[in-house]
Parts: C-alpha cells; sequence; structure tokens
C-alpha cells in the first residue's frame, strides 16, 4: 500500500477515534483508492500508533461498508456500490427525519442561526466549486438538529453509515446537482424555525432521499 507522502505524520500517539477518523477520511477523500489493500502494519507505521486500534479502526470500516474484509487474507478498500449506497441513504434519512422532528421544539434561535451561518458557508463553497468545504458546511448544517435532539442511538446510526454516503456525495457536489441542496437548506431552516417540526421531518427526510435516484454515481 502507497502510504502517502504529502502528509506529515502525527506528532502524537493517535487515540482511539483519532485512527479510526483518520483512515476513514482517507478513503473519503481518495487518498486510498477503492480496490487498495490495506495492511495494518504499514497504517501503524504512518500513523505512529500500535497495530490494535489500526485493526479496530479497519473492522469498524468494514461495518460501515468503506473496506472489505477477509479475515486471514487482506483488507480492501470496497468500490462504490451504489445498492448498498442507496440503502445507507435511505438509513440515514430516516434517522435525519427523526433528529429534525425531535428537535424542533427545541432549537434555540442560537441553533437555527448555526444553520444559517453554515448554509452561507454551503453556498460559498458550491460557487467556488470547493467540494471540501462543501460536504463540511453541510455535515455543520444538518449536524445541528441531531445535536439538539439528544438522541445517542440515533447520533451512533448515523456516524455508521454517513461515512459511505459522504464518499458518494462528494461526486454530486461537483455538479450543479449540488445547488438543489441549497434550496432545500434554505427551506428546511425555514420551516424548522416557524416550528412546522411535521414538514421540516417530511423535508429533511425527502432531501437525503433525493440523493442517486438514478445512475448517481458515476465514478468509483
Amino acid at each position: 500500500m502507497p502510504i502517502p507522502t504529502d502528509r506529515p505524520r502525527p506528532g502524537r500517539t493517535l487515540l482511539r477515534d483519532d485512527v479510526l477518523g483518520t483512515l476513514r477520511e482517507a478513503i473519503i477523500d481518495g487518498t486510498f483508492a477503492p480496490g487498495e489493500q490495506l495492511r495494518d502494519g504499514e497504517l501503524a507505521e504512518w500513523l505512529g500508533c500500535s497495530r490494535t486500534p489500526v485493526r479496530e479502526a479497519l473492522l469498524q470500516l468494514a461495518r460501515s461498508g468503506l473496506v472489505v474484509a477477509r479475515p486471514g487474507r487482506s483488507t480492501v478498500v470496497s468500490t462504490l456500490d451504489l445498492d448498498r449506497v442507496r440503502e445507507a441513504r435511505d438509513v440515514v434519512a430516516a434517522m435525519h427525519a427523526l433528529a429534525v422532528r425531535t428537535a424542533v421544539p427545541l432549537m434555540t434561535a442560537a441553533a437555527v442561526a448555526e444553520m444559517r451561518a453554515a448554509n452561507e458557508r454551503f453556498e460559498r463553497a458550491i460557487t467556488a466549486h470547493d467540494t471540501d468545504a462543501a460536504i463540511d458546511a453541510d455535515e455543520e448544517l444538518h449536524g445541528v438538529p441531531v445535536r439538539v435532539a439528544g438522541n445517542g442511538i440515533l447520533a451512533s446510526v448515523l456516524e455508521q453509515f454517513s461515512p459511505l454516503i459522504e464518499r458518494a456525495v462528494r461526486l454530486r457536489f461537483d455538479s450543479p446537482a449540488g445547488w438543489g441542496s441549497l434550496a432545500r437548506h434554505s427551506e428546511l431552516i425555514d420551516l424548522i424555525a416557524a416550528g412546522d417540526a411535521d414538514a421540516a421531518a417530511a423535508l429533511a427526510q425527502e432531501t437525503w432521499s433525493s440523493l442517486f435516484p438514478g445512475g448517481e454515481p458515476t465514478r468509483t
């Protein structure tokens, strides 16, 4: 496996969650390509940690569908399976709808303002064709109702399956389809601000369910 040479090694021993997050991001952003073999020894050397947290991270990534683990043989980065992406999308859509429905009665003016600010960053990123910034802003926006809802199990489900969606969504934000999300974001925020939990939840589910209705994404 070609360990990235354009990134500095971490300056400290990584915690278990840091290892998982770093490996997950490397798969999502394409540092590790589909079909690429991942060797825990090489990953541990790159991350400056022992093999144990790397192995644990790879098991978690396998549960999320980002890698395919073959016990006793090898672990490889998964290809982008559109059927699996759509299955994850449906679960993620339902969880975000539940989060919004739960959060609306609890939303403060500050939380709504946080969502509007994230949407402004999203618009600037889309205009600049900055996929990374667009995805970061999108996560921040949708993360507000999840945080306000305070449902730990819901958050855990999203943490498991959202990375698979994010990997595919990067393709969407590279195209004009990303602008559709901007309009939906604005409408969602307005409904939340108005206290309309049912309509906001329905729109949240529709927004996530609309991802990849046909042949998208087109690349692996």
